[in-house]
């Protein structure tokens, strides 16, 4: 289950991540309530932050995937940790001495959005650099599983936290939280690394849109994953919104919605880790239209607990779906274009949030906050079905393709020549 962790670079990076990432998500819902609170409990305003934090993605991520082709892949992150960090620091100081601004919110969300930007596709890219094709499936699976760990773990402390002292200084401690991931990345035995051939010349963006085009597989997955991740992964909106101001809970409150939503994707990775073959496309649509549907229920529960209960298996089909996306893109490409079809697939990833953020927080403004998980999982849903049906229809017109071949004499022939 754990096959990754025999390779030590992994483990490091490992270890790192899960002190980091617990800190990246402490920050996460300080920042979101220190939004509400400095805008009057404004879905717009959480909306604008989310716009602005991955925003960037639709201008960086292909550059950066061409970074991650071309130079050292470690070094670009220690880049990226250090930025990141930055970001944490000044936030954390101006709202330590009480002289933050929804302005300055703002600036410091696109400033992380676009060193996140960047470090996203470097990242995901970087992973099979560590363990090798064979691991990769394992190592993916595992990466979800430290990122659900410290989603559990993170929001938790930080409901605690800023009840007891504040949203200022959960950012602080996410800043200190960034040197284990530096020390990981630090003590990497760097001829252990499966380094790929680097990518050469200017046009590298292109050829990687090129590459994509050339496969429709790619094309109707990154089709599915924009449409789910842009409506049906709005959580930070969502719960932040239906905790404050449909059943007027705390910090705490939203909180532990993200942190039980966390179990259930925790869930979902433990039982990805535990599969040895590799994703299927079925697997990935059969996941999508779940996690649409179970969405739309959550979304209708009329009470806390409800919610509570129903945004588990929300969070394993959420986790089922990006596992089995991942794994299928970074198992079905040459090793010298993965960086830039990386950068395609974080775009689908995130690039759509700064449309689906302010449209959905619009919408939960001027109708219910339950809207945001309503309309996101129907369109998730409806979004599976149709790229299902589209993946039905290419499947049947190769097979009518394949019989066609076999009953003309000449293409017979050249079948087992191929053969």
């Amino acid at each position: 289950m754990f096959s990754s962790l025999g390779v030590r670079n992994y483990r490091l990076w490992a270890g790192g991540q899960v002190v980091s990432l617990v800190g990246t998500w402490m920050q996460r819902i300080a920042q979101d309530w220190l939004v509400l609170h400095l805008s009057g409990n404004s879905g717009v305003a959480i909306g604008i932050v989310m716009a602005l934090q991955f925003g960037p993605t639709a201008v960086l991520s292909m550059p950066a995937g061409a970074l991650a082709d071309r130079f050292d892949k470690r070094k670009l992150l220690m880049l990226t940790q250090i930025g990141m960090a930055a970001c944490a620091l000044i936030l954390g100081v101006t709202d330590t001495l009480g002289v933050a601004t929804l302005g300055q919110v703002y600036a410091l969300s696109l400033a992380l959005g676009c060193i996140s930007a960047v470090d996203a596709p470097i990242r995901q890219s970087f992973t099979v650099e560590m363990v090798g094709p064979e691991h990769l499936p394992n190592a993916v699976a595992l990466n979800s599983m430290t990122f659900n760990t410290a989603r559990i773990i993170g929001p938790a402390i930080a409901g605690v936290l800023i009840t007891a002292i504040g949203t200022g200084p959960v950012f602080l401690v996410n800043t200190a939280t960034f040197v284990a991931v530096l020390t990981g990345l630090l003590m990497m035995r760097t001829g252990e690394l499966h380094r790929s051939e680097r990518a050469r010349g200017r046009s590298s963006v292109v050829e990687g849109l090129r590459y994509i085009r050339a496969r429709p597989h790619l094309v109707a997955l990154f089709t599915t994953v924009f449409f789910v991740s842009t409506f049906g992964l709005n959580f930070p909106l969502s719960l932040a919104l239906l905790t404050k101001n449909t059943f007027a809970g705390s910090a705490g409150g939203y909180g532990l919605l993200s942190t039980v939503l966390a179990v259930g994707t925790l869930a979902g990775a433990t039982m990805a880790a535990r599969r040895k073959r590799p994703a299927r496309v079925r697997q990935l649509m059969i996941a999508a239209i779940a996690f649409g549907v179970l969405e739309v229920v959550a979304g209708l529960m009329p009470t806390f607990a409800l919610v509570a209960v129903v945004l588990i298996p929300v969070g394993a089909a959420q986790l089922t779906f990006s596992t089995a996306a991942m794994n299928i893109v970074q198992l079905s490409v040459d090793s010298s274009m993965r960086g830039r079809v990386m950068g395609v697939y974080m775009l689908a990833f995130l690039g759509g949030t700064p449309l689906g953020s302010p449209l959905l927080g619009w919408l939960a403004q001027v109708t219910d906050p339950r809207a945001p998980l309503v309309v996101g999982g129907a369109i998730s849903a409806v979004s599976a079905v149709a790229a299902a049906a589209v993946f039905g229809a290419a499947a049947q017109r190769r097979v009518r393709a394949t019989d066609d071949a076999v009953t003309t004499p000449d293409a017979t022939a050249e079948v087992g020549v191929t053969r």
